[in-house]
This record gives structure tokens, sequence and C-alpha cells, in this order.
């Protein structure tokens, strides 16, 4: 048996032994479900200021540009990454706090756009729900500051807000803090990547090839 056959099969297997106690019956799968074993780590061990520093870490290993900021500069800090970018025509969802439409940039508010009109745009500039520090994650709820799922997929380039706040550690704690997720959301881990085809990285595959996030402390002091 090959090892990614062995592998598959060992997957599968904690599957099913995971899962053996889940009963069949509708009416008794909420039941089932909480009597499933819950042995993984559910919370993280790392201090507010550890975690924040994991998120960063991890975004930049994804190739990802990071700034940190606090909610007074935001709008400066904003205005700054998209100078940098070059670009000038940006698509943003229809709620977006009007202090983070920096003048001087071609802002399209996103009101039922077109495909043709939203692959046309050179960017969007979107808010967040979520970060999860483990895995470098931002998370979409695609909520109406955070945009339609095709708006932070079609454009080449992203820039995303996201608030210390809303860091957790790991993803057990994001699925405790949104008990019912909605049924799409999307999960960023990096610009858009894919070494799939003859192990050559090819960005923007399937997503924006550049990510920029911009990190605002919205914490206060950290208790010790």
């Amino acid at each position: 048996m090959s090892v990614s056959v062995l592998s598959r099969q060992n997957i599968l297997d904690r599957i099913r032994a995971a899962t053996r106690c889940v009963s069949k019956d509708p009416q008794q799968l909420p039941d089932s479900y909480a009597a499933l074993r819950r042995d993984y780590t559910r919370h993280g061990s790392l201090s507010s200021t550890a975690c924040i520093e994991l998120m960063v870490e991890r975004l930049r290993d994804y190739d990802a540009e990071v700034i940190e900021s606090t909610k007074e500069l935001l709008p400066a800090a904003i205005t700054f990454q998209l100078t940098a970018s070059g670009i000038s025509t940006l698509a943003t969802p229809s709620h977006l706090p009007h202090s983070w439409l920096a003048e001087g940039f071609d802002w399209i508010i996103d009101r039922g756009l077109t495909i043709q009109q939203t692959e046309a745009v050179q960017g969007v500039v979107t808010a967040a729900v979520c970060g999860v520090a483990d895995s470098g994650t931002i998370v979409l709820h695609h909520s109406l500051t955070e945009g339609r799922r095709a708006l932070t997929l079609l454009p080449d380039w992203h820039l995303c807000i996201l608030h210390t706040s809303q860091v957790v550690e790991t993803f057990p704690e994001y699925f405790d803090r949104y008990h019912q997720p909605p049924s799409l959301a999307t999960w960023i881990s990096g610009p858009s990547a894919t070494a799939d085809i003859e192990m050559t990285r090819i960005k923007g595959v399937h997503g924006p090839r550049f990510l920029h996030v911009i990190l605002v402390d919205d914490h206060g002091p950290e208790k010790t």
C-alpha cells in the first residue's frame, strides 16, 4: 500500500472512530453530537500580545504585507497603502466607513456590480470579521462592510482591515465566538497561490495575487 493511500486510510479510520456515536436518527443528532469527544485543543495559551505577534508572523510568512495602526491613524494608513500600491480604481462594499475612503482615488461602491465591472477594478478594500493567529487566516462573513464573495475574489489586489479585538488564537475559539457561522464564509490564508502544476508556485489562480492587511490596535493595555 502506498504512503498516500495509507495516509488517507488513517484519516478515514479516525473520522469513523470519532463519529461512531453519532445517531442516524435526525431527532437524536443534537444529543449524539454533544456526546462526541472533544479532546483537541479548544483554547490558545498565548497572551494577547503574543497572539497578535503570531498573526502578523503567519501573514508575512504567506507573503501578505502587514502594517499596524491605531484607530486614529487608520485613515492615514489606508492612504499610505493605496498610494504605495500605485492603483487608483477601487471597489468597496456598500457600508464601508466613509473615513476609510481616501481622497484622490476612484471609489466604486458595490451596489450590484456585474462580474465584468468587478473584474475591471484594480483593487478592493474591505473589513473582516475574524483573524485566526494559529494559521494566519482572515475570515470574511460577507457582511455589508466585508462585501460579496465575488468582490473579494475577482480584483487582483485586496486591502483588508482587521482589528486586534477580532483576532483569536485557534479555530475552535473562532467557532466558539460565532456559534452559527453563515453558510457562506471565506477563509483567507495569504494571497491566492497554488503549486499544483509541476510544483511551480503561481499566484492569483483563485483570488487576489496581492493581500495587504492593516492590523488596527483597538485593545486596551494588556493586564499583567
